[in-house]
């Protein structure tokens, strides 16, 4: 089992953040996340906020061992083409240790104040699906390309008739929440995609954001196909949790 963990960047400063991740690298977690949002998600909705591509070349500088990404991207903040250029450059400044984590957007508030079309769910939807193909096509003609030939690719969702399809067509990495049940009920559906689409399921990594005291159902989440657990956490940072889960289990 991986473990992860995703640092709120809200109601916080860039030097916690900075002290957080290296500690939580420092640690040998296995992946770092950021969120991609312009405005707190909870509590003092304006409270201190940073955004997350601006960061993560720091993190990916900063650190060594885990691999780093935003989970998820909302791709309709920025033109696919640059998308890909911007995941490409800091999977170089990462060596070769970014995800692009990808997602169909949600929160109202980023599209309204920051001036994009909110739209409808399946309308974002359907236009993450119409730029897969973009991001993917862009990213095989950079020079130079990826690190390691090519950049995983997650997608972020729940929804069981179109986000789940994505995942079995494009995906290397699939996230979604708790509780165990509800991660349970989303694998046995990709499972199904996957078979309709004739790939082997255990290509796509299973990934689950939980919060730290669900931590104590690890071998739940692993039953329920669980491969890579990551613990959701805004400031203060604390990573003790984390660190006892790692002396525990490795």
């Amino acid at each position: 089992m991986k473990i992860g963990v995703q640092l709120h960047p809200q109601a916080t400063s860039v030097a916690a953040l900075r002290d957080a991740w290296r500690a939580a690298d420092a640690l040998g977690v296995d992946s770092l996340w950021l969120w991609d949002h312009f405005y707190p998600l909870y509590g003092d909705p304006d409270a201190a906020h940073f955004e997350c591509y601006s960061l993560l070349p720091v993190m990916a500088a900063d650190t060594c061992h885990a691999t780093v990404g935003t989970l998820v991207t909302c791709y309709s903040y920025r033109n696919p083409h640059l998308l890909a250029d911007m995941a490409r450059t800091i999977d170089h400044v990462s060596n070769g240790r970014f995800v692009l984590a990808l997602g169909s957007g949600w929160f109202e508030r980023d599209y309204t104040e920051y001036g994009y079309e909110f739209g409808t769910a399946i309308g974002r939807l359907r236009t993450l699906e119409q730029n897969l193909p973009v991001i993917t096509d862009r990213l095989a003609r950079l020079n130079p390309g990826p690190v390691n030939g090519r950049i995983p690719i997650m997608i972020g969702g729940s929804g069981e008739k179109v986000t789940l399809r994505l995942v079995a067509q494009y995906a290397d990495q699939f996230n979604t929440f708790g509780p165990v049940d509800n991660f349970r009920r989303k694998n046995e559906v990709l499972d199904a995609h996957c078979a309709a689409l004739g790939r082997d399921p255990r290509e796509i990594e299973r990934t689950v954001a939980i919060e730290p005291k669900d931590l104590a159902n690890t071998e739940a989440y692993a039953a329920a196909g669980a491969d890579h657990l990551i613990v959701m956490m805004g400031a203060p940072f604390n990573l003790a949790p984390v660190e006892r889960w790692l002396a525990e289990h490795r």
